[in-house]
């Protein structure tokens, strides 16, 4: 433990099921985590959407997961209906789908060593030309998303098909959860992981709860979500790269 973080009060801005081992490794520094989720992920309103998939999943050569959250409600919902085809590839974009594939048994995971977004994923000789030329790709997302995956892929001959296997929503929660510890000088830094993620906070605590944000760091792992939290007024943005032990040492770097 370096005590750089000793304190300091983080907000983590996670979906409730995805801030536990961020907060333990703060925690772990020292630091007093503060969970304020900006995202909500749900199951399909309907479980009977994963039946067609399940049972073509046969036809496919690639499958897609674009987040931890796609692994977990995909794998929860087509794995109750069938196996997992031994010839269907699994593919993801940073090491926490990456961490959560392996960790439903899946040895070979497709998946760059940096950059973690779409365009490091095409970057990948698994996503040339050559390689998925007649291909079929099943994407597995939750409802909407960056669609520059699934059209690259089928400009380079691939034939992709997109599965929402869960949901968003902004959550119901007192923007005073946040903004009371913050008009009493207790929170050190935010870290924000998504551009929708920015755009519900600005939703939570409308303009003037982001002119009182203004001066306090924001860490984000990506420039994509750097460009949506100036665009919102947050002038003291750090990027950090993808992954806990690198926010972690970010954070540390800063307040050391």
């Amino acid at each position: 433990m370096s005590g750089a973080l000793a304190g300091r009060m983080i907000v983590v801005t996670r979906p409730s099921a995805q801030a536990g081992a961020l907060c333990r490794a703060l925690e772990a520094e020292d630091a007093r985590p503060f969970r304020f989720p900006l995202l909500e992920i749900l199951p399909p309103s309907d479980a009977g959407v994963f039946v067609p998939v399940a049972a073509r999943l046969d036809t496919f050569d690639l499958a897609f997961f674009v987040s931890a959250n796609a692994v977990e409600h995909a794998l929860d919902g087509l794995q109750a209906l069938r196996a997992w085809p031994p010839g269907l590839k699994v593919a993801t974009v940073g090491p926490a789908s990456a961490h959560a594939l392996r960790a439903r048994g899946f040895h070979e995971v497709i998946a760059p060593e940096s950059g973690f977004d779409s365009e490091a994923v095409l970057a990948l000789a698994e996503f040339s030309t050559e390689a998925v030329r007649g291909r079929a790709v099943l994407i597995l997302r939750g409802d909407g998303g960056r669609e520059l995956l699934g059209e690259i892929l089928a400009a380079r001959g691939a034939h992709i098909e997109y599965f929402s296997c869960y949901r968003r929503r902004c959550p119901e929660a007192d923007p005073q959860t946040l903004l009371a510890p913050l008009a009493r000088g207790e929170i050190d830094a935010l870290s924000l992981t998504s551009g929708e993620g920015v755009d519900n906070l600005s939703r939570m605590i409308g303009d003037e709860g982001l002119t009182r944000l203004a001066g306090l760091p924001v860490f984000v792992p990506h420039p994509r979500i750097a460009l949506r939290c100036r665009a919102h007024g947050l002038g003291r943005v750090i990027e950090t790269g993808s992954g806990d032990e690198v926010l972690i040492r970010a954070l540390i770097a800063y307040f050391g």
